[in-house]
């Protein structure tokens, strides 16, 4: 984006309002904002890493934008009804200019089209596989964009752009089937997305003491807090990959993201791996659904003393790791645990 945004400024087609807010939707790090006047921006970001990192950029940064703006930027995400719903949060909030940034692989040539049938396009410029344009906000021409006030999955709440939408994914449904009735008094929910497994959990197993729920994408958590009632559940909304529980984890559950954008990043899910192993206590135990292709058994046979399939098929695999060996060898020595701390 940062080519294309700071291309279309410098050539003088694209001209800011001179003053009023300047409202940036779902930029992720890789986006430039440099050539944006940052005291006037106003950065709306669910997720949790990308919204520290432009905080700490010196960016004002929120999780949903709830005031006027003299120019909104879309920085369009995969999915297209989570695309469409922020073009029209956009004209929503901009009493001017709504500019949309998109690479190709993300669908930018279809809104852009889609837009163009609605409403005059101002300007536009294609660069580095992507598009940018702009045009003057107009709600009205896009109100059946507009996110569903009720959106559900087999009865669960979610919104658009959240993981399994639209339905209660397989991968998640095959871990609870595996799951024995009793796991433990407290367990964690790694990566809890819009709680379909603590709500399971909750309801089947009433040993549970406390369920923390920990998701870095604060819709999908919004969600989570509508799906999951029960009084024992809490709520994070934090990074899962340096995520400090508050007090002792018998049991971890987790459903790991393996994708950054379109490309399969296996390290996410290893990342959570290393978190539950740092998590849990010496006698804890890990319970992990994965697609049967990521290779995760090694990164789990590096932290955990007893790895095994449990269940799986074509598809999936369920996996369960227990004893975490740094808190093994901890527990031996305990002069060095007070020494060291548990690698983050």
């Amino acid at each position: 984006m940062s080519l294309r945004l700071t291309q279309a400024l410098q050539s003088g087609d694209l001209v800011l309002p001179d003053d009023g807010a300047l409202l940036v939707l779902l930029p992720t790090p890789e986006c430039d904002l440099g050539a944006l006047p940052q005291s006037r921006v106003q950065v709306v970001q669910p997720n949790k890493p990308h919204h520290d990192f432009f905080q700490l950029a010196g960016f004002e940064c929120v999780t949903d934008a709830d005031a006027p703006c003299a120019a909104a930027l879309v920085c369009l995400p995969r999915a297209k009804a989570q695309a469409r719903a922020m073009v029209f949060d956009a004209c929503t909030r901009s009493t001017g200019l709504v500019i949309v940034d998109g690479n190709k692989t993300d669908g930018i040539d279809s809104i852009y089209k889609d837009v163009r049938r609605r409403v005059p396009v101002l300007g536009q410029m294609t660069k580095a596989h992507g598009r940018i344009f702009w045009f003057t906000a107009a709600a009205g021409e896009f109100a059946d964009w507009q996110a569903p006030q009720d959106q559900q999955a087999d009865g669960y709440q979610t919104a658009p752009g959240v993981f399994s939408a639209d339905a209660i994914d397989p991968a998640s449904k095959a871990l609870i089937e595996a799951l024995p009735t009793r796991l433990g008094r407290n367990v964690v929910d790694l990566g809890a997305g819009w709680g379909y497994l603590s709500e399971r959990l909750l309801a089947i197993d009433p040993k549970i003491e406390v369920l923390d729920l920990v998701e870095a994408d604060h819709v999908a958590l919004t969600c989570a807090r509508a799906n999951v009632t029960d009084p024992r559940a809490r709520f994070h909304w934090a990074d899962a990959l340096d995520w400090s529980a508050p007090g002792t984890v018998d049991v971890v559950v987790m459903n790991p993201p393996f994708h950054t954008g379109r490309t399969a990043d296996p390290s996410l899910g290893r990342g959570f791996i290393a978190t539950a192993a740092r998590i849990l206590t010496s006698s804890g135990t890990l319970w992990m659904v994965a697609n049967r292709h990521l290779p995760y058994e090694t990164a789990m046979d590096e932290l955990f003393t007893d790895v095994r399939e449990v269940a799986g098929d074509k598809r999936f695999k369920v996996l369960r790791a227990a004893r975490p060996k740094s808190r093994q060898k901890h527990r031996a020595n305990p002069n060095r645990a007070r020494r060291s701390r548990p690698n983050r």
